[in-house]
């Protein structure tokens, strides 16, 4: 027969307990930054978010921003609590429908306790509700947000969405995205993507665009001011949406110029890096005082500077050459940016060689003897610049230099076909050096440690046989090369 065991009331207690499985541990906080090196203290853990839908509301005249931010996201560990980055003043936060508790913290945290914790896979629906002055709030001495004459621009690198709604901040955390905002009737709303409906009521005009495919916080966008618009479709018939701020003055005819050619310029990179990787295209040029373009998502963003000198097709070149390079593949860390601006970069000369204005071995060499080896440039790693050297020109030349060096050693077949099947390897995600390194060598069938060793984290100037590469001692200047360099490359 079969005897029951009778245990003590303590003893069972003790035995319950013992017997709790390891995923019902009690909730911790998720951690208040990603971990990257470069900016601890950007982006969050415990969580994923898979889509922004954004509901904004602007006055141009007062900079007053109102905004509902709703937000799907999957908790990747039992949290009691988590962090978003925003910098504008919290009204309301709730948590799968429940009134949240929450804090500013730091610098740009908004730290979210929900009124019950997220058990780890739970899928959560997150709103926040906000209003602020963008050009009034600053952090650490600095602002993302471009006040206008007529509006104002969020576009900046590494960070921008702080001023306009919360995030997880940080490239490896991509997700679709819905964005409305309604302005003042005759002011027009930019973003990201596909313009779905426009309709105007009690004097307010409400814009609804909305991005597909996942997209890094950075690269989200949005201009509000008086622009002229211009819609086409490719022959593939995607939407093309350009748009020029109406008081660019003496720069609107060379930026339109180039701008309009994106379409034309987007088909030639298909050619080289394969099928583009988005649903829509175009650009954007506010009037701002920036000396900077940015690769936003499927519609880039141009100061007037970029245009200064007349048209300038070669700085579409490189926020084009970005969709594949750094907007649909993102990197993992931002330590990684040469896969990003190395590859814009080397886009360049190559059109340049389509142009006849310059071959991209000409470029490289042009590039290698201009500099001295005890220049400071060449103390700069691309591979891993630091925060401070994130976009020095040694990124993007250096960077370039890199490719040109690559192409030499596995030749033009390999080198080719390397730059088409990246960006469909990791279509729609992140990817870091180490990564793209492995890949070459895949491809190539070749060890390349060395040669990726020699120009991307040796903090010297490397001899000029490496690689094949064999500059003069004073070559000449290629004619792209001041169009190439007429923009400051991206900064904060």
């Amino acid at each position: 027969m079969r005897h029951r065991l009778i245990v003590p009331g303590a003893m069972v207690a003790a035995s319950l307990l013992l017997a709790v499985p390891a995923s019902a541990a009690e909730p911790s906080p998720g951690a208040p930054g990603v971990g990257d090196p470069y900016y601890p203290d950007y982006g969050n853990g415990g969580y994923d978010v898979s889509h922004y839908d954004l509901r904004l509301r602007y006055q141009p005249k007062t900079d007053e921003l109102n905004g509902t931010a709703t937000l799907l996201a999957t908790a990747e560990q039992d949290l009691s609590r988590f962090n978003l980055d925003f910098a504008l003043d919290v009204s309301e936060v709730r948590v799968n429908g429940e009134k949240a508790r929450f804090a500013a913290t730091g610098a740009h945290e908004l730290r979210i306790t929900p009124a019950e914790p997220l058990a780890k896979g739970e899928k959560a629906t997150v709103v926040v509700r906000y209003s602020g002055t963008p050009s009034k709030v600053e952090v650490s001495g600095f602002t993302s947000w471009l006040r206008t004459e007529d509006g104002g621009v969020a576009a900046n690198e590494p960070e921008a969405a702080w001023w306009w709604f919360p995030s997880n901040d940080h490239p490896s955390d991509k997700a679709s995205y819905d964005v409305s905002i309604a302005v003042p009737d005759g002011t027009q709303a930019l973003s990201n993507g596909t313009l779905q409906s426009k309709r105007s009521e009690a004097g307010w005009t409400r814009w609804n665009w909305r991005s597909r495919a996942p997209q890094a916080t950075y690269l989200a966008t949005l201009a509000v001011g008086r622009f002229d618009i211009t819609t086409a479709k490719t022959d593939s018939g995607l939407p093309v949406i350009n748009a020029y701020s109406k008081d660019l003055g003496e720069h609107a005819g060379a930026a339109r110029a180039s701008v309009e050619r994106t379409a034309e310029i987007t088909e030639w990179l298909q050619g080289y890096f394969g099928t583009y990787p988005f649903d829509a295209m175009g650009g954007y040029v506010p009037n701002t005082d920036t000396t900077y373009a940015l690769e936003t998502q499927t519609r880039p963003f141009y100061s007037p500077d970029d245009f200064a000198d007349g048209s300038n097709t070669s700085v579409v070149v490189h926020e084009m050459a970005h969709q594949w390079y750094g907007d649909s593949v993102s990197l993992k860390g931002w330590k990684d940016i040469w896969i990003n601006e190395g590859f814009a970069a080397y886009a360049q000369w190559l059109w340049s060689e389509d142009q006849g204005e310059g071959t991209a071995r000409e470029l490289a060499d042009y590039a290698y003897a201009s500099r001295p080896a005890d220049d400071d440039f060449w103390k700069v790693k691309p591979g891993d610049p630091g925060p401070d050297n994130q976009f020095h020109s040694a990124v993007y030349d250096r960077g370039a230099m890199a490719l040109q060096a690559l192409r030499e050693k596995i030749g033009d077949k390999d080198f080719f076909a390397l730059l088409k099947g990246w960006p469909q390897q990791h279509e729609g995600g992140n990817a870091d050096v180490g990564d793209f390194v492995a890949y070459a060598e895949k491809v190539s069938g070749e060890p390349l440690a060395e040669l990726f060793d020699t120009w991307l984290f040796q903090p010297a100037k490397p001899p000029a046989s490496a690689a094949g590469l064999k500059a003069k001692a004073a070559p000449e200047q290629p004619e792209s090369w001041k169009k190439i360099h007429t923009a400051d490359h991206p900064h904060h």
